[in-house]
Parts: structure tokens; C-alpha cells; sequence
């Protein structure tokens, strides 16, 4: 339990298992979007009608952050993904035997996650010194100023860390819950633990998007 399936890619050592299951979350979430928007028209039909709910939801997650509709890319990409990638968990595929590992969630590997979590460190200090340039993380030179810098440099470690870690944690406990039960218990009898999952599954998503909008703000704010 919690084993992957390991190989090498040249001299990289890599999780076969957390890589094809990443892409195939990648592959879901591109064939939806083009499904969802491949014929827009002035009076939406039910797809259409759709995929602008869905937009509206990242509008109405952003409305707060200054310029919040140029973060959609990332912010969207990233909600879509990590839900459909923490559903893999509960998915069929988990019933294919594989000598080592299983195809199971992308995000109960801790090395994707904290992928996602530096992603999103690099893109809202990019923002903030696009805003602000240096003044992002100087405030002068002062006893408060290099107070505050102690504090920003300490956030930028603390923060992708807390990200990756509470998405790896929820969902690799999740998997190991539903596995034990499987094992242990008759069939039919994990089924509400697994719709409880599949809850657990959008509410870590919308954390870490809502926890990533909560960073850019911070980081473009004039306060800050």
C-alpha cells in the first residue's frame, strides 16, 4: 500500500503509475473543455450553458483579486485537474493489477503535488513583482523591513509546502481508508465511504484553488 511503480527515464527515476494517470486526468480535462466549447453560440445550448457556469464559478472565486480574470488560466486549469486526478482514486482503474503500484490518484504522490505547489509559488511571485518589482518582498532598509523580508522568504517555503502536503495527505488517507475496507469488509459495505471520497475529492480542489487565489492576492495587493 502506497507503493509505486517506479522506472527510469534516462537516469530519471520516475512513478509510472502517478505519470500515466496524471495524463490521463490531463486528457479528460482538455477533451472537456473542447467538448464544452466547440460550438458557442449567442443562445447557449446545455453544454454551452455548462461550460459558462463553470466560468463563472473562477469569475466569482477571482472577483476579489485585482485583475482577477487574467488568473483564470491557472487557477482553472489547476481546480479542474486536481479534481478529476483526485476522482482517479475511485475510478476502475484501481482494479488493474500492476506487479508494483496501482493506478490510483495522481495527487496521492507527493512529488505531484508539490509540482503543482511550486507552479503556483513561481506564478504569484511573478505576479507580485510584476506589480511591484522588488518592493514584493523589500520594505527598506529597516528593523521592520528585514523583519518582513524574514517573514515573505519563510512564506515561500512554508506555503508550497502546506499546499502540497494537505492534498497529499487527504487524498493518499482517503485511498488507504477505501482499500482497508475493501479488504476487511463484505462487499458493497465501502461504497459510502467511497461517495464520501468523491466528496473529499472536490473540497480539496476548491482548498487548493481558493488557498492559491488567497497567495496571488496577497502577492498583488497594494497593501502587501
Amino acid at each position: 500500500m502506497g507503493e509505486h511503480w517506479a522506472g527510469y527515464i534516462g537516469n530519471l527515476h520516475v512513478h509510472w503509475d502517478t505519470l500515466i494517470t496524471m495524463w490521463f486526468a490531463m486528457t479528460v480535462v482538455i477533451v472537456l473543455a473542447f467538448v464544452l466549447t466547440r460550438k458557442l453560440e449567442i443562445i447557449p445550448g446545455k453544454l454551452q450553458t455548462v461550460a459558462e457556469s463553470i466560468l463563472k464559478f473562477f469569475i466569482g472565486s477571482l472577483s476579489d483579486v485585482k485583475n482577477g480574470n487574467i488568473h483564470i488560466p491557472l487557477v482553472g486549469s489547476l481546480f479542474l485537474f486536481i479534481l478529476f486526478a483526485n476522482l482517479m482514486g475511485q475510478l476502475p482503474l484501481r482494479l488493474i493489477h500492476l506487479k508494483q503500484g496501482e493506478f490510483a490518484s495522481p495527487t496521492n504522490d507527493i512529488n505531484m503535488t508539490a509540482a503543482m505547489a511550486i507552479i503556483v509559488l513561481v506564478y504569484y511571485l511573478y505576479q507580485g513583482f510584476k506589480e511591484k518589482g522588488i518592493h514584493a518582498i523589500w520594505h527598506g532598509f529597516s528593523f521592520a523591513g528585514l523583519i518582513t523580508l524574514f517573514v515573505d522568504l519563510l512564506e515561500m517555503v512554508t506555503r508550497p509546502l502546506s499546499l502540497s502536503l494537505r492534498l497529499f495527505a487527504n487524498i493518499f488517507a482517503g485511498e488507504i481508508l477505501i482499500s482497508a475496507l475493501l479488504g476487511i469488509l463484505a462487499f458493497g459495505l465501502p461504497i459510502p465511504a467511497m461517495f464520501f471520497e468523491i466528496f473529499v475529492a472536490f473540497i480539496q480542489a476548491f482548498v487548493f484553488m481558493m488557498l492559491s487565489i488567497a497567495y496571488i492576492s496577497t502577492a498583488v495587493s497594494k497593501e502587501h
